[in-house]
């Protein structure tokens, strides 16, 4: 049952087209894996077994018509807790959601998944409201990275993450708006796909607008191109969505990275890089040299845009803060409340200059990409720290944005980028390599990334690693 349950989605219809598994087979394998892991590393705030067996019985009938109604029918899948899902209270880590009220309407992503006939097995956890980089919550708790349950798995999507390493589900759906996908990613050794601004619709809009992004966790690449399929079909409430591209996603996905013009930036000129993460993602960019690309040592050429980045996602922050009564906002994490009301301070000038230099770095970054196809970074300067903290060194650090300089840069320029599990340190934690493609290059990443995980297959947790006491 457990290596059913690892089974990638795409090895999955494949074999629910030959009739050697079954949708309820699976789902019992998943729900099963759930029952054995989401004790250890708290990934689940709803799992709705009757549900995802309900779905997988349906599945079950279409498949033996030879009938299937869309690309991932039967396969198990989870949506993060920040995503409407008809049926399940959205919550989003919040104590200032009542969750007694009807939930009758599914977000763009969930709804394409549902039509394509993908079983839905829970929500995953996140901080409230995606505030940080780690995943934990005065309603949940507190989630853990499986490959040592004492420390993070990252956030704000680490229970998708984590579900995705452990093979509870084989699709996972992760929100972006600082790093979210990535920097669980880089800590747990998943792959992330953080598509371009606006290929995925998302509706509502995020509190925190044109920085968040909507993309898949998966244990492979060939399953993210697989859900991006799905994920990307159009829907008219996203007015600020990329026109529609019927493309196949896994189309040459296997053409390699041959004849690429790829740049290599280990710090971004102005990032300090614990060394054994430095060396595995430079050991990881010199693959990427000997598969036949151009592989050049070289700065993308702007200055650490932290706090441009501060002003606009700080400043989010305080405008929906504000909008909550105050008996509400009493029930905020503390660290979310404090980080709103730097963002109330910003004046009108402030902003504005904010978003002047959001521009200039996504010119610097189109210009850039006139000459290289794509960027190799890290994911993440460190590896996982102690899980319950949002900072490595609480005395020392004031807030998430300082340990998670790599991602959100690329936020603020909404280019499609993926991180790709590149080793571990002598500790057993994982490595993330940041894969940077110009606008609307979603394509030519996930070939980047799948010519890299050919090379250098991704290797996943076969249980959790319990530490935590």
């Amino acid at each position: 049952m457990s290596e059913i349950a690892k089974l990638p989605a795409a090895e999955l219809v494949n074999r629910y087209r030959r009739k050697t598994l079954s949708p309820v087979e699976v789902t019992k394998a998943a729900l099963a894996r759930i029952e054995q892991c989401n004790g250890a590393v708290n990934a689940f705030c709803v799992i709705d077994a009757d549900q995802a067996l309900a779905g997988a019985a349906a599945s079950e009938a279409r498949w033996v018509k030879g009938e299937p109604c869309g690309l991932v029918d039967g396969v198990p899948t989870t949506i993060k807790d920040v995503v409407l899902t008809r049926g399940w209270p959205t919550l989003r880590g919040s104590r200032t959601t009542d969750p007694d009220q009807p939930w009758e309407v599914d977000a763009p992503c969930t709804a394409r998944l549902r039509e394509h006939g993908a079983v839905l097995l829970g929500k995953t956890t996140t901080p409230e409201f995606g505030w940080k980089g780690v995943t934990d919550n005065l309603v949940s708790g507190i989630t853990r990275n499986p490959w040592n349950t004492d420390r993070t798995p990252g956030g704000s999507s680490g229970g998708a993450a984590a579900a995705a390493a452990l093979g509870m589900g084989a699709l996972h759906i992760g929100t972006d708006g600082g790093g979210s996908i990535r920097i669980p990613s880089g800590f747990t050794g998943v792959f992330g796909h953080k598509p371009s601004f606006g290929r995925v619709p998302a509706w509502p809009g995020s509190a925190f607008g044109t920085l968040s992004h909507v993309g898949p966790l998966t244990r492979t690449v060939g399953d993210a191109a697989l859900m991006l399929n799905v994920i990307s079909e159009p829907d008219a409430r996203d007015w600020t969505a990329l026109p529609y591209s019927a493309r196949d996603y896994r189309v040459g996905l296997e053409d390699g990275v041959a004849g690429l013009r790829i740049a290599f930036s280990p710090t971004l000129g102005y990032i300090d890089v614990d060394p054994e993460i430095a060396a595995l993602v430079r050991a990881a960019a010199k693959v990427m040299r000997d598969l036949g690309a151009t592989v050049e040592e070289i700065d993308p050429g702007f200055n650490d845009p932290a706090e441009t980045f501060r002003r606009h996602w700080f400043g989010a922050a305080g405008k929906m803060v504000d909008g909550f009564p105050a008996e509400k906002q009493e029930l905020l994490d503390p660290g979310l409340r404090e980080v709103a009301a730097m963002g109330s301070t910003l004046t009108f000038s402030e902003f504005l200059d904010a978003v002047e230099a959001r521009n200039q770095l996504g010119e610097t970054m189109s210009q850039f990409h006139e000459t290289y196809d794509l960027l190799l970074t890290p994911t993440m300067p460190i590896p996982a720290f102690k899980a319950g903290q949002e900072v490595p060194d609480p005395d020392n650090q004031p807030r998430w944005t300082v340990w998670t300089p790599f991602t959100f840069p690329f936020n603020l320029t909404q280019q499609p980028v993926s991180s790709a599990p590149c080793g571990f340190t002598s500790d057993g934690l994982p490595a993330g390599m940041q894969i940077i493609g110009p606008k609307h290059a979603d394509a030519l990443v996930l070939r980047a990334a799948r010519a890299y995980e050919s090379a250098c297959p991704f290797r996943m947790p076969n249980e959790p690693n319990v530490q935590h006491q």
